[in-house]
Parts: structure tokens; C-alpha cells; sequence
């Protein structure tokens, strides 16, 4: 019996290291990392329950312990900690992208291959191989059209540019992981039917990297965009000094970014672009996981020098390689999981055996020993199959939206909502989809008392849907700047909106300073209230936060122009004639509107081109008298 257990537990970790990397599904959202989580999970879970099975059985409970144990530990209690006491919505941490979860499970992952015997280890590392071998397959598959050709499968996974890990240069970095174990035993297998499979492998996952390579390359619609290393280093440092011990927490670096990047990324191209990931994993682990994150890869960079100075092997190479392109490229969080992989694949685990209770204990001891662990793992798998039924709604949701299916698409939100009301992506998307549809009545050229008693309703559940956004994660700007999206929506209609706007852009801005165009949009507000001076004064700080964008000195001109200070509004619509295109309909706007303020005349600030956007009046109303704001409409105090 116990060694069936052996024998079921031995090819189910042999099965998640196959499927890991290719393992998709388009129930969720999160396409590509959420499954990779599930399966994780789950095979994980199901592992340490034959596991628990084998030791009441035995009557002992023992393990075999590795050289990484004490960093591997490290590393995962930094990532849960800070998941528990740093991350604001723990859904991030924990669910999507759920990098605690991750590396929690990954550690699990470890210890429980560290139990191999030594040939079985050997067996896990044939399994790396065919996994690269078959990520290497889907992506030759997606890019010659074969599995367009395949009716069963979803559109997404159709794309010619469809990969599995969510990204070249992530599919990349595990192919090489695969690729120096099959060189491995290329060289120290002596048996030929092994080696022939290595080299065949080896081609394989060869040409699947040449052709994402090539992908990868600057100037190719797959290269990656990332951030520069002094921007990284700047959050890096920056958050820090606010969060030392436990960082911002994982799967929260836009927060960071957004709080702490330096004005001088602005200058780039890639100044609209939000990252939630640094230049490298390395500056990512520091943000978010803070000093205990530096201490828990510091101790095993430590362990891993000692272990390998001492006797050195190439076997070695899969898991030494891997760590040095953390440091060079940011990392998909399922390559956490293959560096545990090597990691216990070279811990000698199989030289070290610990009993918690010899053979001769009862096995009461050991159920009372095992027990705990079982009612964690219910209590998990219960909570987190809640997580994926509302996951699923939400992905119906948005396939909903695309259809322009209304009714569908307001029944799963609000079911996801329901089924899991900590995440504030679900909140956000369903108060954007309430107040998509009170624009809509309100729009109509008469609108009836029940059209009106409807609009309300929808606009006190499209507030209460932001403020839940907003308290659900506080510390993020997009979450004010989608409940200020909301005020400043109905200050045309609802009295008391245009303060509420004002407060809530003020808090987005602070907590992402460096943004033109969240002060561009709270310049507009101030405008549309005739509030000349306050709008000035703000599209001048998005001037200072981007010098060189057109669309912040167009609203700055139009904003002098309205206050008839015509001498600094031609200075700064001249400043958008040398910025933007002399072809462009932006240039002709601009160089129209010049000749309007030469002449002293009003500028057609209505108009929109390419980039250029006047700041709006409020436009009157159908909806008569307006909407008064119960005091619940009121937004959430700030915070920093």
C-alpha cells in the first residue's frame, strides 16, 4: 500500500512538472497564470495528502531534508508575510496575480520532490526537459497556423501569437532551464537511447527559442517594453524608505511605480505605460517584499555559493544559470516554480533524513500531527473554489461586453461581485458598467420620473461600486481616478458631484504625482466650473511633469484664453505648433486656434483630433431638477 502511495504521489509530481508551463484555460481572466496557479494548487495539495495518507499508515512522520530548506522557507515566508501585512487587497496577493500563492505552493512543491529518492529526481528532471519540449511544440504549432486549424480550441488560443507562458521572453527563459538540463544529459548519460532523447529534445526546444527570439528582438511587435534600471532602482530605493521591512507587498509594484517612479520617465516612450514589474525580478522582489525579501535571497544566494564552492558540478548549471536571469529580465511568476524545481532537483535531500515521530509512535500521534494540515487544506481549497466560480462570472461578463450583451454582461458582474466582493477590479468594471448605462438614459431627449428613478439608482450603486474599489485598495491611484471617472460623469446632472470629482482626482494625483494626464483631467474639472485661475495652475505642474506633451499646453492656452490672459495663452499654443506634427490635424487645430486668439476671438475648444483635447463645460441636462447625492455619495477619506 504504502508504496502505491509512493508510486501515485512520484507521477503526479511528474505530471504538474509536464503541464506546467503549457496548462491554459480561458475561464478566467488571467488566461495564462491563474490555471498554472490552480493546477499548482491542486496537484500540490492532493501530494501532501497522500503524503499525510502514508504517514498514519507507517505510524512515523519523517522527511528528508535539502540544502535549501532554510532559504527555500525564507523565501516563501517574505512572500506570505508580506502578502498577509503589506499588500492592501489580498486578492492580489493570494489570487491574481497571486504571487504568494505561488512561491507558498512552489516551496510545497520542493520539499515534496525533496522526499525523491536520488532516480527519481533524475525522473523530475527528464520531466523539465519534456515540458520545454512541449512548450516548444504549441509555440511552433501556434506560429505555423496549426492550430488554427484545430475547431475545438478557443480564439485566443488560435493567435499566431499565442504562448502559453503569457510572454516570449518568459517561454524563453524556462526553454533555456530546459535546454541546459537536456545538454546535461547529453554529456553524462551513458545509455543511448537516453541521450538520443536528449538531443532530439534539445533541437526541439532550440528551435522554439530561435523563433521567440526573433520575436523578441527591438523593433518586433513581441518585444518586450521595459522599464529602465534607473527608474527600478529609483522605486526600488523609494519604497523602501516608506516600507522597509515588508516592501509593498506581492502583486502590488503598480503602486509602487505609480507612487515613486522619477519625473524623468516621462522623458521616455514609454511614459503612458503603467509596469507592474521592475527591469528585473530582483528590483521587483525588493519593492514588494522590502528587507525581508532582501535577507530570504540573500541567505539562499549564500547556502547556494557554500554548497556549490564546496563541490562543484555542472549539474548545478540549470539552477545557477536560472537565478542569473532574475537578474536580467523580469520574470513570470510560474518561474518561480521551475527555479524550486532545479533548486530540489540538486539539494541532496536523499543524504538526510529527519523523524518528527519514530515508527514505534501511535498513529493518533500522527493523525494529531497531520490533522492541522488537512483543515488548512479544506479550508484553502473551500475558500479558493468561491475564487474561481466568481473569476469565471467576471470572464463571462467581460466575453459579454464584447457581444454587446447588456443583460449578460450586468448579471456576471454582479454575480462576481457577489461570489467574491475583495477584489476591486470586479467593483471598478461594474461601476463603470452602471454608469455606461445611466449616461445612457440620461442622454434621452425626455426623461420620464422613471428613467430619472432609475439613473439615480444607478448612479448611487456606481458610486458605492467605486468607494468599494477605493477601500479595497486604497493605496492605488487607478481606483480614485475610476471613482473621480464617476463624479466628474455626473457633475452635468447630480449637485455636489464637482467636489466630490475635485477630491478624489487631488488623491489620485498624490498618489501618483507624476502623471500629466491625471492633472490634465483635474484641470478639466476645474475648468468646467469656471474655476480659471485653479485650472491653470494645475495644467502648469502637468507641463512641469512632462514638458514635451502637447495635450497638457493646449488645455493650459485654452484655460488662459477662457480667462482672456491671450499673451500667455499664444505662448503656450505656440508651444504646441512646435511640438506636435506640421501633417497632423492636431497642427492645423493648434494653428487654428492661434489665429482665433491673434484676433481675440474664442477658440473651438470643442473639437477633438489625434491628441489634442480642450478642457469641456458642463453641458446642460435632461434630467430636471438635478440629482441630489445622499451623504453616503460622499468619497472615501484620502489616504497616502
Amino acid at each position: 500500500m504504502i508504496k502505491a502511495i509512493e508510486t501515485i504521489k512520484k507521477y503526479l509530481l511528474y505530471t504538474l512538472v509536464v503541464l506546467y508551463p503549457v496548462f491554459v484555460f480561458s475561464f478566467a481572466s488571467a488566461t495564462y497564470t491563474l490555471p498554472k496557479t490552480i493546477l499548482l494548487s491542486v496537484v500540490v495539495g492532493l501530494a501532501i495528502i497522500l503524503w499525510m495518507v502514508e504517514s498514519v499508515i507507517k505510524g512515523s512522520v519523517s522527511f528528508k531534508a535539502g540544502k535549501f530548506d532554510i532559504p527555500i522557507l525564507l523565501v516563501a515566508t517574505s512572500y506570505i508575510a508580506s502578502g498577509f501585512l503589506a499588500t492592501p487587497n489580498k486578492m492580489e496577493a493570494f489570487f491574481f496575480p497571486g504571487a504568494a500563492t505561488i512561491v507558498g505552493a512552489s516551496a510545497l512543491l520542493y520539499f515534496l520532490i525533496n522526499q525523491l529518492k536520488a532516480e527519481d529526481k533524475e525522473g523530475i528532471s527528464f520531466a523539465v526537459v519534456i515540458s520545454g519540449v512541449l512548450l516548444s511544440v504549441v509555440v511552433l504549432f501556434a506560429q505555423i497556423g496549426v492550430l488554427t486549424k484545430i475547431p475545438q480550441l478557443p480564439a485566443f488560443v488560435k493567435d499566431v501569437t499565442f504562448n502559453p507562458m503569457g510572454g516570449s521572453l518568459p517561454a524563453v527563459v524556462y526553454m533555456l532551464a530546459a535546454l541546459t538540463i537536456a545538454a546535461l544529459f547529453i554529456f553524462k548519460q551513458k545509455d543511448n537511447v537516453y541521450k538520443l532523447f536528449a538531443g532530439v529534445s534539445a533541437g526541439v526546444i532550440i528551435l522554439g527559442m530561435i523563433i521567440l527570439g526573433k520575436n523578441i528582438l527591438p523593433g518586433q511587435p513581441q518585444s518586450p517594453k521595459l522599464p529602465d534600471l534607473n527608474t527600478s532602482w529609483q522605486i526600488a530605493v523609494d519604497t523602501l524608505k516608506v516600507s522597509p521591512i515588508w516592501g509593498v507587498g506581492p502583486g502590488n509594484y503598480l503602486t509602487a511605480f505609480n507612487r515613486f517612479r522619477p519625473v524623468s520617465y516621462n522623458a521616455s516612450d514609454l511614459w503612458q505605460v503603467r509596469f507592474t514589474t521592475a527591469t528585473n525580478y530582483y528590483m521587483t522582489a525588493i519593492s514588494e517584499l522590502g528587507f525581508a525579501g532582501i535577507l530570504a535571497f540573500a541567505v539562499l544566494f549564500i547556502v547556494l555559493y557554500k554548497f556549490v564552492s564546496r563541490k562543484f558540478d555542472i549539474k548545478f548549471l540549470p539552477a545557477i544559470i536560472t537565478l542569473v536571469l532574475f537578474a536580467i529580465f523580469p520574470i513570470a511568476p510560474a518561474l518561480i516554480t521551475i527555479l524550486f524545481v532545479l533548486l530540489a532537483i540538486i539539494s541532496e535531500s536523499e543524504n538526510k533524513n529527519v523523524n518528527l515521530l519514530a515508527e514505534s509512535s501511535s498513529k493518533s500521534a500522527v493523525v494529531l500531527i497531520c490533522l492541522p494540515f488537512a483543515v488548512a487544506l479544506g479550508v484553502f481549497f473551500f475558500v479558493a473554489s468561491g475564487w474561481i466560480r466568481a473569476e469565471a462570472n467576471y470572464t463571462k461578463a467581460l466575453e459579454a461586453l464584447a457581444k454587446n450583451d447588456a443583460k449578460t454582461t450586468y448579471d456576471a458582474i454582479v454575480a462576481a461581485v457577489k461570489q467574491n466582493p475583495t477584489v476591486d477590479r470586479y467593483h471598478a468594471s461594474l461601476a463603470q458598467i452602471d454608469m455606461a448605462l445611466a449616461q445612457s438614459l440620461a442622454s434621452k431627449t425626455e426623461v420620464t420620473d422613471t428613467d430619472k428613478e432609475t439613473i439615480t439608482q444607478l448612479v448611487q450603486e456606481a458610486i458605492n461600486e467605486g468607494k468599494a474599489t477605493v477601500t479595497l485598495n486604497p493605496a492605488r491611484s487607478g481606483n480614485w481616478e475610476i471613482l473621480a471617472q464617476i463624479y466628474r460623469s455626473i457633475m452635468p446632472f447630480a449637485t455636489g458631484a464637482d467636489q466630490f470629482a475635485i477630491q478624489t482626482y487631488n488623491q489620485a494625483v498624490a498618489l501618483d504625482p507624476t502623471n500629466p494626464s491625471l492633472r490634465i483631467s483635474l484641470g478639466g474639472v476645474y475648468y468646467a466650473l469656471g474655476r480659471y485661475d485653479d485650472a491653470i495652475d494645475t495644467f502648469k505642474l502637468a507641463v512641469l511633469a512632462k514638458s514635451n506633451l502637447a495635450n497638457a499646453h493646449y488645455n493650459l492656452a485654452i484655460a488662459y484664453q477662457a480667462k482672456k490672459d491671450y499673451d500667455n495663452a499664444i505662448t503656450s499654443i505656440n508651444n504646441v505648433i512646435s511640438l506636435v506634427p506640421n501633417d497632423s490635424e492636431d497642427y492645423k487645430l493648434a494653428k487654428s486656434t492661434l489665429d482665433e486668439l491673434n484676433k481675440n476671438k474664442p477658440a473651438k475648444t470643442s473639437e477633438e483630433t489625434d491628441n489634442l483635447q480642450a478642457p469641456q463645460a458642463i453641458e446642460p441636462s435632461n434630467v430636471k431638477p438635478p440629482i441630489e447625492l445622499p451623504e453616503e455619495a460622499t468619497p472615501p477619506a484620502a489616504t497616502q
